[in-house]
């Protein structure tokens, strides 16, 4: 789900680094201490989750647990895809640095997405749980899968989008079991967001 180099044009990797930073600059301000921990095991949760890939359609899908991200950190959310994303571009070159912003934009705003979604309390818990997760993981697959088309490089990132609504089902199932099993066990945990 990430855009390496060289697909998409420089102009819009400099727009996209230029939202991004500018993003995470306004939704990283003022970090109390308790969000720090918060903010990082769930940048090392998904960090670790995306590295897991699964054969699917003659390519590989992974989760990504933006949905999640959004639902547990609120608009925080995006500082963390943000360094998550950096971090896979330095160590592993998934993406690549002059992607970032880019990346950063679509799965960060998957996760803002999410985080709006989740606060809609007309909506029962897990349903808004189901609902954030599969937003969190499909919208950034729509997002690339049309910024791949406008670039010229092809319509079949929509059939890599479409296997990402299978994704995004599995996403929104572990979210609302998440929510459910955490409304239980420590409930403060979200309404901190």
């Amino acid at each position: 789900m990430h855009i390496a180099d060289g697909i998409v044009p420089v102009a819009w990797c400099v727009g996209g680094h230029a939202v991004a930073l500018g993003t995470t600059a306004l939704l990283g301000r003022r970090v109390e201490p308790e969000e720090v921990v918060r903010m990082g095991l769930m940048a090392a949760t998904s960090f670790v989750v995306s590295l897991i890939h699964f054969p699917l359609g003659g390519t590989s899908v992974h989760l990504g647990l933006f949905g999640l991200a959004g639902v547990l950190l609120g608009t925080r959310a995006f500082p963390v895809v943000y360094t998550l994303l950096l971090f896979q571009a330095l160590l592993f070159q998934h993406g690549g640095l002059l992607a970032l912003g880019l990346n950063a934009v679509n799965m960060g705003g998957g996760a803002l997405l999410a985080a709006g979604i989740w606060q809609l309390r007309a909506i029962p818990e897990a349903g808004r749980g189901f609902l954030a997760g599969f937003v969190g993981t499909f919208v950034p697959a729509l997002a690339m899968a049309a910024e791949f088309s406008a670039a010229g490089y092809g319509r079949g990132f929509y059939f890599i989008a479409s296997l990402y609504a299978g994704v995004a089902l599995l996403e929104g199932l572990l979210t609302a079991a998440i929510v459910t099993y955490v409304r239980r066990v420590k409930p403060a945990v979200l309404s901190a967001a």
